[in-house]
């Protein structure tokens, strides 16, 4: 029943976070546009109101005339609409995601049994816990003391991408690939939250605060917010990039995984930036972003081309064992033909699969490998998962290596015997 359970709160806390993050990244996409997009106003009375920029735009049969107010409007409206719920439902959904997806079985997705001193699964936990809090505390450290300087932007930008790529070493060194990857994501969408959570939200708060008391606006809180919401942008499609990585056990699973992860974020946020400045281009702004696509596009190209199996002598079998093979074939043809013998794999399978699929312990997804005839019975789908996807044992636990995945491989494709 816990499994059962389990899989039922997984699924509709992913339901409810992939919701609220389209919910989310959509505002921000869309507010990055509007201040991208704005023109000085024509009209008179929108100059003597203190607006600074304007947009007509026209969207399901309607038309629309949002404006931007240098600092406040003169006179607050009876209702004003905030931007955070978004935020702070996408990450407290994802944050009980992680709780149940990883955090309730740390012993097998944050331990990473490829350390020479492994830690234990509460360790495991709290250094998890510590990825998300110590990088926002280093990251709003920096946007402190340097984020108001002179090229602020450009010195938060370049340490904040040297924090990234350290967390990302870190990460892929104390956690398995799978885990790391998302953890990483995490660690970046909570400090997204955090930006709305501490600044941005506060800030736009003291200046209605003010405007009630008809107290002089101060436009630091608005530069700030601004600030910070820029930085959330960019952030977004790495954080994509990660939370979606742990489908593909191929990237995460690489032996330079970290590096794999830190460019591929690198190629996101410069795809995102050719977005941003397209805005400004076709306003005569700043000159078109095609390279920073262009980098994006092909450091991709470059990642997958790098990632690229290496081809290996494929295995001869004869005719007679193209389709599985009957339980009890002579295991002097398997060995003639290179493929390995049921006892050889199902060693294998005690190590990595048996902990999450046998009616002994768990069963996941009500599939077990305790016989030879419920093993033969999930060829395809142990071919699929751990050849192919790369995305079995999930997070690695037991450290399967590439030379036991071409186990599997040469097992499924000479027949899938059963023999001892």
């Amino acid at each position: 029943m816990e499994s059962y359970i389990l899989d039922w709160a997984n699924l509709l806390l992913r339901w409810l976070h992939v919701i609220t993050a389209i919910a989310w990244v959509g505002s921000s996409f869309y507010f990055v546009f509007l201040d991208s997009s704005l023109t000085p106003p024509v009209d008179e009375s929108l100059k003597r109101d203190g607006v600074s920029g304007e947009l007509w735009a026209v969207h399901g049969g309607g038309f629309y005339h949002p404006v931007k107010f240098n600092v406040s409007p003169p006179k607050l409206p009876d209702h004003l609409h905030w931007f955070y719920w978004e935020s702070y439902t996408t990450w407290l959904s994802g944050f009980a995601l992680l709780t149940v997806s990883y955090l309730w079985n740390a012993n097998i997705y944050l331990v990473n049994p490829a350390s020479p001193n492994p830690m234990s699964s509460s360790m495991a936990i709290m250094a998890a816990l510590a990825f998300l809090v110590v990088f926002w505390l280093l990251y709003d450290g920096i946007c402190r003391v340097f984020g108001q300087r002179k090229n602020g932007d450009s010195i938060v930008g370049a340490m904040v991408l040297v924090l990234v790529c350290i967390a990302a070493f870190l990460a892929c060194h104390i956690f398995p690939g799978q885990a790391a990857f998302l953890l990483m994501g995490a660690m970046l969408a909570t400090s997204m939250s955090a930006n709305v959570f501490f600044w941005i939200i506060p800030g736009q708060r003291t200046v209605v605060a003010d405007l009630k008391a008809g107290r002089p606006v101060d436009p630091i809180h608005g530069k700030r917010g601004k600030q910070r919401s820029v930085h959330n942008t960019y952030f977004t499609l790495p954080v994509l990039f990660a939370m979606l990585s742990n489908h593909y056990g191929w990237l995460y699973n690489h032996d330079l995984n970290w590096l794999v992860l830190i460019l591929m974020m690198f190629a996101g946020a410069a795809i995102r930036q050719f977005f941003v400045l397209r805005h400004g281009f076709k306003l005569g702004r700043n000159s078109h972003p095609w390279p920073y696509a262009v980098v994006g596009v092909l450091v991709i190209i470059g990642v997958a081309a790098w990632l690229k199996p290496a081809p290996k002598a494929a295995v001869t079998a004869p005719a007679a064992t193209s389709a599985p093979a009957a339980a009890g074939a002579a295991p002097v043809a398997a060995a003639a033909t290179g493929v390995p013998t049921y006892n050889e794999v199902h060693g294998v399978m005690e190590k990595a699969c048996v902990v999450c699929h046998s009616a002994k312990t768990i069963a996941q997804k009500n599939i077990s490998f305790d016989s030879p005839e419920e093993v033969k019975s999930h060829a395809q789908q142990i071919y699929t998962q751990v050849v192919q996807l790369k995305k079995m044992p999930f997070g690695n636990p037991a450290g399967l290596t590439d030379d036991e995945r071409d186990m599997f491989k040469r097992w499924y494709e000479g027949g899938a015997p059963t023999n001892p």
